[in-house]
Protein backbone atom coordinates (compact mmCIF):
# COMPACT_ATOMS: atom_id res chain seq x y z
CA UNK A 1 0.00 0.00 0.00
CA UNK A 2 2.70 2.48 0.96
CA UNK A 3 4.79 1.82 -2.13
CA UNK A 4 1.71 2.36 -4.25
CA UNK A 5 1.03 5.65 -2.48
CA UNK A 6 4.62 6.80 -3.01
CA UNK A 7 4.33 5.97 -6.71
CA UNK A 8 1.05 7.91 -7.03
CA UNK A 9 2.62 10.92 -5.30
CA UNK A 10 5.62 10.77 -7.67
CA UNK A 11 3.28 10.61 -10.66
CA UNK A 12 1.31 13.59 -9.36
CA UNK A 13 4.49 15.68 -9.13
CA UNK A 14 5.55 14.49 -12.58
CA UNK A 15 2.25 15.62 -14.10
CA UNK A 16 2.64 18.99 -12.38
CA UNK A 17 6.03 19.44 -14.02
CA UNK A 18 4.69 18.41 -17.44
CA UNK A 19 1.86 20.95 -17.17
CA UNK A 20 4.44 23.71 -16.67
CA UNK A 21 5.93 23.02 -20.13
CA UNK A 22 4.44 25.52 -22.63
CA UNK A 23 4.52 23.02 -25.51
CA UNK A 24 1.98 20.79 -23.76
CA UNK A 25 -0.75 23.34 -24.48
CA UNK A 26 -0.27 22.77 -28.19
CA UNK A 27 -1.61 19.23 -27.80
CA UNK A 28 -5.20 19.51 -26.48
CA UNK A 29 -5.69 15.75 -26.24
CA UNK A 30 -2.58 15.18 -24.11
CA UNK A 31 -3.42 18.24 -22.01
CA UNK A 32 -6.91 16.87 -21.36
CA UNK A 33 -5.54 13.43 -20.48
CA UNK A 34 -2.95 14.81 -18.04
CA UNK A 35 -5.30 17.23 -16.30
CA UNK A 36 -7.89 14.47 -15.92
CA UNK A 37 -5.30 12.08 -14.46
CA UNK A 38 -4.05 14.79 -12.11
CA UNK A 39 -7.57 15.50 -10.90
CA UNK A 40 -8.29 11.79 -10.34
CA UNK A 41 -5.23 11.14 -8.15
CA UNK A 42 -5.19 14.48 -6.32
CA UNK A 43 -7.46 13.30 -3.42
CA UNK A 44 -5.14 10.31 -2.85
CA UNK A 45 -2.02 12.49 -2.81
CA UNK A 46 -3.63 15.06 -0.52
CA UNK A 47 -4.66 12.39 2.00
CA UNK A 48 -1.27 10.64 1.78
CA UNK A 49 0.68 13.82 2.45
CA UNK A 50 -1.63 14.73 5.32
CA UNK A 51 -1.00 11.25 6.77
CA UNK A 52 2.79 11.80 6.56
CA UNK A 53 2.39 15.13 8.38
CA UNK A 54 0.46 13.35 11.13
CA UNK A 55 3.24 10.78 11.48
CA UNK A 56 5.80 13.56 11.76
CA UNK A 57 3.67 15.43 14.31
CA UNK A 58 3.23 12.25 16.37
CA UNK A 59 6.98 11.61 16.38
CA UNK A 60 7.71 15.16 17.50
CA UNK A 61 5.09 14.96 20.25
CA UNK A 62 6.57 11.69 21.57
CA UNK A 63 9.98 13.33 21.86
CA UNK A 64 8.48 16.12 23.96
CA UNK A 65 6.76 13.78 26.40
CA UNK A 66 9.94 13.54 28.48
CA UNK A 67 9.91 17.31 29.11
CA UNK A 68 7.92 17.95 32.32
CA UNK A 69 6.92 21.45 31.24
CA UNK A 70 5.66 20.33 27.83
CA UNK A 71 4.36 16.90 28.79
CA UNK A 72 0.66 17.83 28.98
CA UNK A 73 0.72 19.76 25.71
CA UNK A 74 2.70 16.99 23.99
CA UNK A 75 0.21 14.39 25.22
CA UNK A 76 -2.71 16.30 23.65
CA UNK A 77 -0.81 16.80 20.37
CA UNK A 78 0.06 13.10 20.28
CA UNK A 79 -3.56 12.10 20.89
CA UNK A 80 -4.78 14.39 18.08
CA UNK A 81 -2.06 13.23 15.66
CA UNK A 82 -2.88 9.57 16.29
CA UNK A 83 -6.63 10.19 15.79
CA UNK A 84 -6.00 12.08 12.53
CA UNK A 85 -3.59 9.39 11.37
CA UNK A 86 -6.15 6.64 11.97
CA UNK A 87 -8.85 8.60 10.12
CA UNK A 88 -6.56 9.27 7.17
CA UNK A 89 -5.47 5.63 7.04
CA UNK A 90 -9.09 4.55 6.64
CA UNK A 91 -9.62 7.28 4.02
CA UNK A 92 -6.58 6.10 2.05
CA UNK A 93 -7.80 2.50 2.05
CA UNK A 94 -11.06 3.67 0.49
CA UNK A 95 -9.31 5.90 -2.04
CA UNK A 96 -7.12 2.98 -3.16
CA UNK A 97 -10.06 0.69 -3.86
CA UNK A 98 -10.35 -0.32 -7.55
CA UNK A 99 -12.06 2.53 -9.35
CA UNK A 100 -14.85 2.14 -11.88
CA UNK A 101 -13.22 3.27 -15.15
CA UNK A 102 -16.51 4.83 -16.24
CA UNK A 103 -16.96 7.05 -13.18
CA UNK A 104 -15.75 10.18 -14.98
CA UNK A 105 -18.01 9.66 -18.01
CA UNK A 106 -21.27 11.32 -18.92
CA UNK A 107 -24.35 9.11 -18.74
CA UNK A 108 -27.27 8.14 -20.91
CA UNK A 109 -30.41 7.66 -18.82
CA UNK A 110 -33.56 5.85 -19.91
CA UNK A 111 -36.85 6.32 -18.04
CA UNK A 112 -39.87 4.14 -18.71
CA UNK A 113 -43.29 3.89 -17.13
CA UNK A 114 -43.70 0.45 -15.53
CA UNK A 115 -46.61 -1.17 -13.73
CA UNK A 116 -49.59 1.07 -13.04
CA UNK A 117 -50.84 2.51 -16.32
CA UNK A 118 -51.20 6.30 -16.46
CA UNK A 119 -50.01 6.71 -12.87
CA UNK A 120 -46.72 5.00 -13.71
CA UNK A 121 -46.24 7.47 -16.56
CA UNK A 122 -46.94 10.40 -14.22
CA UNK A 123 -44.41 8.98 -11.76
CA UNK A 124 -41.86 8.60 -14.57
CA UNK A 125 -42.33 12.32 -15.25
CA UNK A 126 -41.70 13.06 -11.56
CA UNK A 127 -38.42 11.11 -11.79
CA UNK A 128 -37.46 12.97 -14.97
CA UNK A 129 -38.08 16.26 -13.18
CA UNK A 130 -36.14 15.03 -10.12
CA UNK A 131 -33.07 14.17 -12.17
CA UNK A 132 -33.31 17.49 -13.99
CA UNK A 133 -33.30 19.39 -10.70
CA UNK A 134 -30.45 17.26 -9.35
CA UNK A 135 -28.40 17.93 -12.50
CA UNK A 136 -29.01 21.65 -12.10
CA UNK A 137 -27.83 21.55 -8.47
CA UNK A 138 -24.64 19.76 -9.56
CA UNK A 139 -24.02 22.13 -12.47
CA UNK A 140 -24.57 19.37 -15.04
CA UNK A 141 -26.22 19.68 -18.44
CA UNK A 142 -29.17 17.59 -19.65
CA UNK A 143 -29.60 16.91 -23.36
CA UNK A 144 -32.86 15.28 -24.40
CA UNK A 145 -32.68 12.43 -26.91
CA UNK A 146 -36.16 10.98 -27.02
CA UNK A 147 -39.34 11.94 -25.17
CA UNK A 148 -42.81 10.44 -25.50
CA UNK A 149 -45.48 11.80 -23.20
CA UNK A 150 -49.10 11.03 -22.42
CA UNK A 151 -52.20 13.20 -22.64
CA UNK A 152 -52.10 13.84 -18.87
CA UNK A 153 -48.45 14.92 -18.94
CA UNK A 154 -46.89 11.62 -17.94
CA UNK A 155 -43.82 10.07 -19.56
CA UNK A 156 -44.06 6.85 -21.55
CA UNK A 157 -40.31 6.99 -22.21
CA UNK A 158 -37.56 9.56 -21.91
CA UNK A 159 -33.94 9.16 -22.99
CA UNK A 160 -31.41 11.86 -22.19
CA UNK A 161 -27.71 12.53 -21.72
CA UNK A 162 -26.41 13.99 -18.46
CA UNK A 163 -23.06 15.72 -19.00
CA UNK A 164 -20.89 16.84 -16.12
CA UNK A 165 -18.00 16.06 -13.82
CA UNK A 166 -18.50 12.64 -12.23
CA UNK A 167 -22.03 12.19 -13.58
CA UNK A 168 -21.77 8.40 -13.90
CA UNK A 169 -20.09 8.01 -10.50
CA UNK A 170 -23.21 9.49 -8.90
CA UNK A 171 -26.09 8.44 -11.13
CA UNK A 172 -25.08 4.80 -11.58
CA UNK A 173 -26.86 4.07 -8.29
CA UNK A 174 -30.19 5.11 -9.85
CA UNK A 175 -30.47 2.02 -12.08
CA UNK A 176 -33.42 -0.18 -11.25
CA UNK A 177 -37.14 -0.19 -10.49
CA UNK A 178 -38.49 2.80 -8.57
CA UNK A 179 -41.81 2.29 -6.78
CA UNK A 180 -44.32 4.96 -5.78
CA UNK A 181 -47.16 4.73 -3.27
CA UNK A 182 -49.65 7.60 -3.37
CA UNK A 183 -53.18 8.64 -4.30
CA UNK A 184 -53.01 9.22 -8.06
CA UNK A 185 -54.49 12.27 -9.75
CA UNK A 186 -56.62 9.81 -11.72
CA UNK A 187 -58.08 8.27 -8.52
CA UNK A 188 -61.42 9.71 -7.43
CA UNK A 189 -61.90 7.46 -4.42
CA UNK A 190 -58.81 8.57 -2.50
CA UNK A 191 -57.19 5.13 -2.48
CA UNK A 192 -53.42 4.71 -2.34
CA UNK A 193 -52.03 3.00 -5.45
CA UNK A 194 -48.66 1.36 -6.03
CA UNK A 195 -46.95 1.91 -9.39
CA UNK A 196 -43.45 1.64 -10.78
CA UNK A 197 -41.09 3.24 -13.27
CA UNK A 198 -37.77 1.87 -14.50
CA UNK A 199 -34.48 3.71 -14.78
CA UNK A 200 -31.41 2.53 -16.71
CA UNK A 201 -28.08 4.33 -16.51
CA UNK A 202 -25.40 3.72 -19.14
CA UNK A 203 -21.96 5.35 -19.38
CA UNK A 204 -21.79 7.44 -22.56
CA UNK A 205 -19.29 5.80 -24.89
CA UNK A 206 -17.57 7.11 -27.99
CA UNK A 207 -18.23 5.13 -31.16
CA UNK A 208 -14.50 4.42 -31.34
CA UNK A 209 -14.72 2.60 -27.99
CA UNK A 210 -16.73 -0.26 -29.49
CA UNK A 211 -16.77 -2.32 -32.66
CA UNK A 212 -19.50 -0.40 -34.48
CA UNK A 213 -19.64 -1.08 -38.23
CA UNK A 214 -21.85 0.83 -40.63
CA UNK A 215 -22.89 -2.33 -42.48
CA UNK A 216 -24.43 -3.64 -39.24
CA UNK A 217 -26.71 -0.61 -38.84
CA UNK A 218 -30.10 -0.07 -40.46
CA UNK A 219 -31.29 3.54 -40.37
CA UNK A 220 -34.95 4.56 -40.49
CA UNK A 221 -36.31 8.12 -40.56
CA UNK A 222 -39.75 9.29 -39.52
CA UNK A 223 -41.62 12.39 -38.47
CA UNK A 224 -41.20 13.49 -34.89
CA UNK A 225 -44.12 13.46 -32.48
CA UNK A 226 -44.91 15.51 -29.42
CA UNK A 227 -44.05 19.10 -28.62
CA UNK A 228 -41.98 21.07 -31.09
CA UNK A 229 -44.27 23.21 -33.25
CA UNK A 230 -45.00 22.90 -36.96
CA UNK A 231 -41.49 21.67 -37.76
CA UNK A 232 -42.16 18.45 -35.89
CA UNK A 233 -44.89 17.30 -38.25
CA UNK A 234 -43.50 18.61 -41.56
CA UNK A 235 -40.06 16.98 -41.73
CA UNK A 236 -38.80 13.42 -41.30
CA UNK A 237 -35.97 14.43 -39.00
CA UNK A 238 -36.39 11.74 -36.36
CA UNK A 239 -33.95 8.83 -36.64
CA UNK A 240 -34.20 5.21 -35.57
CA UNK A 241 -31.15 2.93 -35.73
CA UNK A 242 -31.35 -0.85 -35.65
CA UNK A 243 -28.20 -2.82 -34.86
CA UNK A 244 -28.81 -5.95 -36.91
CA UNK A 245 -26.43 -8.36 -35.10
CA UNK A 246 -27.99 -7.69 -31.69
CA UNK A 247 -31.45 -6.32 -32.50
CA UNK A 248 -30.84 -3.21 -30.39
CA UNK A 249 -33.07 -0.29 -31.42
CA UNK A 250 -32.36 3.35 -30.50
CA UNK A 251 -34.12 6.51 -31.59
CA UNK A 252 -33.79 10.28 -31.29
CA UNK A 253 -36.24 12.95 -32.37
CA UNK A 254 -35.33 16.01 -30.34
CA UNK A 255 -32.96 17.73 -32.80
CA UNK A 256 -34.10 19.53 -35.96
CA UNK A 257 -31.91 17.61 -38.39
CA UNK A 258 -31.35 13.98 -39.28
CA UNK A 259 -27.60 14.43 -38.96
CA UNK A 260 -27.82 15.61 -35.34
CA UNK A 261 -30.35 12.96 -34.37
CA UNK A 262 -28.26 10.23 -36.01
CA UNK A 263 -25.14 11.34 -34.12
CA UNK A 264 -26.97 11.04 -30.83
CA UNK A 265 -28.38 7.66 -31.81
CA UNK A 266 -24.85 6.44 -32.55
CA UNK A 267 -23.74 7.50 -29.06
CA UNK A 268 -26.67 5.63 -27.50
CA UNK A 269 -25.95 2.55 -29.58
CA UNK A 270 -22.26 2.61 -28.67
CA UNK A 271 -23.15 2.76 -24.96
CA UNK A 272 -25.56 -0.17 -25.22
CA UNK A 273 -23.06 -2.31 -27.14
CA UNK A 274 -20.39 -1.49 -24.58
CA UNK A 275 -22.65 -2.72 -21.79
CA UNK A 276 -23.35 -5.96 -23.63
CA UNK A 277 -19.65 -6.58 -24.15
CA UNK A 278 -18.88 -5.81 -20.51
CA UNK A 279 -21.54 -8.26 -19.40
CA UNK A 280 -20.10 -10.91 -21.72
CA UNK A 281 -16.62 -10.41 -20.30
CA UNK A 282 -17.91 -10.56 -16.74
CA UNK A 283 -19.81 -13.74 -17.51
CA UNK A 284 -23.29 -12.33 -16.87
CA UNK A 285 -26.26 -14.06 -18.41
CA UNK A 286 -28.37 -11.02 -19.29
CA UNK A 287 -27.54 -7.58 -20.64
CA UNK A 288 -26.71 -4.78 -18.24
CA UNK A 289 -29.88 -2.90 -19.01
CA UNK A 290 -32.12 -5.85 -18.14
CA UNK A 291 -30.10 -6.46 -14.98
CA UNK A 292 -30.71 -2.84 -14.04
CA UNK A 293 -34.42 -2.52 -14.67
CA UNK A 294 -35.69 -6.11 -14.59
CA UNK A 295 -39.26 -6.48 -15.81
CA UNK A 296 -40.68 -3.50 -13.93
CA UNK A 297 -42.59 -5.66 -11.44
CA UNK A 298 -43.14 -4.20 -7.99
CA UNK A 299 -41.06 -6.79 -6.11
CA UNK A 300 -37.88 -5.80 -8.02
CA UNK A 301 -37.80 -2.30 -6.53
CA UNK A 302 -34.64 -0.55 -5.39
CA UNK A 303 -36.42 2.44 -3.88
CA UNK A 304 -39.93 3.33 -2.69
CA UNK A 305 -41.40 6.83 -2.72
CA UNK A 306 -44.16 6.74 -0.09
CA UNK A 307 -46.10 10.01 -0.29
CA UNK A 308 -48.66 9.35 2.51
CA UNK A 309 -45.79 8.72 4.95
CA UNK A 310 -43.61 11.49 3.47
CA UNK A 311 -40.54 9.28 3.07
CA UNK A 312 -38.28 7.70 0.47
CA UNK A 313 -36.78 4.34 1.38
CA UNK A 314 -33.83 2.86 -0.48
CA UNK A 315 -34.05 -0.91 -0.08
CA UNK A 316 -30.37 -1.49 -0.83
CA UNK A 317 -29.31 0.33 2.32
CA UNK A 318 -28.96 -1.67 5.51
CA UNK A 319 -29.47 -0.45 9.05
CA UNK A 320 -31.78 2.28 10.28
CA UNK A 321 -30.63 5.20 8.11
CA UNK A 322 -32.22 4.22 4.84
CA UNK A 323 -35.22 6.58 4.73
CA UNK A 324 -35.20 10.20 3.56
CA UNK A 325 -37.61 13.15 3.32
CA UNK A 326 -39.67 12.72 0.17
CA UNK A 327 -40.12 16.44 -0.53
CA UNK A 328 -36.37 16.98 -0.53
CA UNK A 329 -35.58 13.94 -2.68
CA UNK A 330 -38.32 14.46 -5.28
CA UNK A 331 -37.12 18.07 -5.66
CA UNK A 332 -33.62 16.99 -6.60
CA UNK A 333 -31.81 16.64 -3.28
CA UNK A 334 -30.42 13.19 -4.08
CA UNK A 335 -26.97 13.61 -2.53
CA UNK A 336 -27.86 12.17 0.93
CA UNK A 337 -29.22 8.99 -0.70
CA UNK A 338 -26.30 8.63 -3.11
CA UNK A 339 -23.74 9.40 -0.38
CA UNK A 340 -25.22 6.66 1.83
CA UNK A 341 -25.11 4.14 -1.02
CA UNK A 342 -21.54 5.10 -1.89
CA UNK A 343 -20.38 4.68 1.71
CA UNK A 344 -22.10 1.30 2.02
CA UNK A 345 -20.62 -0.06 -1.20
CA UNK A 346 -17.17 1.23 -0.22
CA UNK A 347 -17.47 -0.49 3.16
CA UNK A 348 -18.44 -3.74 1.46
CA UNK A 349 -15.52 -3.43 -0.96
CA UNK A 350 -13.13 -2.74 1.95
CA UNK A 351 -14.40 -5.82 3.75
CA UNK A 352 -13.82 -8.00 0.69
CA UNK A 353 -10.36 -6.49 0.20
CA UNK A 354 -9.44 -7.19 3.84
CA UNK A 355 -10.69 -10.78 3.62
CA UNK A 356 -8.69 -11.38 0.43
CA UNK A 357 -5.52 -10.06 2.06
CA UNK A 358 -6.02 -12.13 5.23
Amino acid sequence: MWEKLREIARRYDEIGELLEIPDIYGDPEQLRRLTREQKEIEPVVTAYRAYLKCESAAAEAEELLSDPELHEMAQEELRQAKADRERLYDELRVLLLPRDPNDSKNVIMELRGGVGGEESALFAYDLYRMYGMYAEKRGWKIELLNYNDTELGGVKEADFIVSGDGAYSRLKYESGVHRVQRVPETESGGRVHTSTATVAVLPEMETVDVDLREEDIEMQVYRSSGAGGQHVNKTSSAVRLIHKPTGIVVSCQEERSQVQNRAKCMAMLASKLYEIERERVEGAITSERRAQVGTGMRNERIRTYNFPQNRVTDHRLTGENRSFNIDEVINGDLDPVIDALTMQYQAEALKRSTEEQA
